[in-house]
């Protein structure tokens, strides 16, 4: 059954929104499970601790080999095959014993969770005029995913155990793949050569564009000292005078899931040409909410309205960026978000082996500083950008 043009357009931004974020979940529902999984195989938690390491490291490597292939290929097929590797790897982990294959199938379902970053792209080719908008609720619906992820694993693995955590995604991403089949719009390709000519070209456009050079960076700290907050925060709420449970730690999920609904506004503000307003603001926003933790770490009304707020500086910083990188080249979106998002996954590694080495060191207070300063790096870069940005403007001109 063929559906008329309106209802694709209608059903298509929500579609994209919503089958991103249940693929990209997938690279989050091990972390608060570790330990369930562990005791069920008896085997250490060291043992299955690298699990979600092993699931970057394919995610990682998707990006940089995966994602481009959405400027050669069809890119609706390419996200429906994906996907289908995808589902079976989830089931293939359900119906798994052994600590070594688990690890195995982690790889996989990272490498095959990379559809979610040709979606994004994709979301921003539909439209000049209101890029900023369309991209900042795909965003929202991946980073839904990301933050609801953690909470749903969490209550599952308690009803019912860990592997039905992997088999209802498997059933999510079935879902998702019929419904990007029935909605998703059909975007031709726009690069004519080799699959070695891509690799290469994605790699030129890191010197030919200063703005992604700059987006890139701003991503990498913004994101680094997120990943930070949402490692240490855990080791914070365990401990005195909290001492909440895995579940109890788990909810404040739901908090940064509000504050990536607000975010896309800054989209919008980015559309009208507010990019650097938009981004002081977010990322001063991100620096306040850091500084309100550090000064009052026991309150848990600050904790609340820190977590709200710093989400939504970090998910609106993200939003802008994107719109920014998109504009560059109409014909390269996928290798744009290439090297954005392989910068800001490293920045998340380096960001979150910071966090653990401050908790180390000094606890809490420490891991605030470490945030702290790399959110007043991140507005240097912004100031930094927004000179540069004028210096071009005013080149242009003459």
């Amino acid at each position: 059954m063929k559906l008329c043009q309106h209802t694709r357009q209608a059903w298509g931004i929500p579609v994209m929104a919503m089958s991103g974020g249940i693929i990209v979940a997938n690279l989050y529902y091990n972390q608060p499970i570790l330990h369930n999984i562990a005791e069920s195989l008896q085997v250490p938690d060291s043992s299955i601790g690298r699990m979600s390491m092993t699931a970057q490291m394919g995610y990682g490597l998707g990006m940089l080999l995966l994602v481009p292939l959405g400027d050669m290929l069809h890119r609706k097929k390419l996200i429906v095959t994906i996907c289908l590797l995808l589902c079976t790897t989830l089931l293939l982990t359900a119906a798994s014993h052994r600590a070594s294959t688990i690890l195995l199938l982690s790889f996989f379902t990272g490498l095959f969770s990379t559809p979610a970053q040709i979606i994004l792209p994709m979301a921003a080719a539909l439209g000049r005029e209101n890029r900023g908008k369309t991209v900042g609720q795909v965003y929202s619906g991946i980073l839904c995913g990301m933050l609801g992820s953690r909470v749903l694993s969490g209550l599952i693995t308690t009803w019912l155990g860990w592997e039905y955590v992997f088999l209802f995604s498997a059933i999510l991403v079935c879902v998702a793949i019929v419904l990007l089949v029935l909605f998703l719009p059909e975007i031709p390709p726009k690069f004519k050569g080799s699959y070695g000519g891509l690799l290469k070209s994605t790699l030129s456009l890191i010197k030919e564009y200063p703005v992604l050079r700059q987006s890139a960076l701003l991503g990498a700290f913004t994101f680094g000292a997120f990943c930070s907050f949402w490692t240490t925060v855990t080791f914070h709420l365990s401990g005195a005078p909290f001492h909440y449970s895995t579940a109890q730690i788990g909810l404040f999920g739901i908090i940064a899931i509000g504050g990536a609904l607000v975010a896309p506004a800054f989209g919008k503000a980015a559309d009208k040409g507010s990019v650097f307003r938009g981004l002081y603001l977010s990322v001063g926003m991100m620096a306040a909410s850091i500084l309100l933790l550090k000064m009052f770490p026991y309150s848990t009304t600050i904790l609340i309205a820190g977590i709200f707020f710093l989400d939504i500086g970090v998910q609106a910083t993200q939003i802008t960026n994107f719109t920014r990188i998109y504009a560059l080249n109409e014909h390269a979106h996928s290798r744009l978000n290439t090297v954005y998002m392989t910068t800001y996954f490293i920045g998340a590694a380096i960001g979150t082996g910071f966090g653990l080495l401050s908790w180390r060191l000094g606890g809490w207070n420490m891991a605030t500083w470490q945030m702290l300063i790399w959110s007043l790096i991140a507005l240097a870069i912004v100031a930094v950008s927004q000179r540069k940005s004028a210096a071009a403007a005013l080149l242009h001109k003459a």
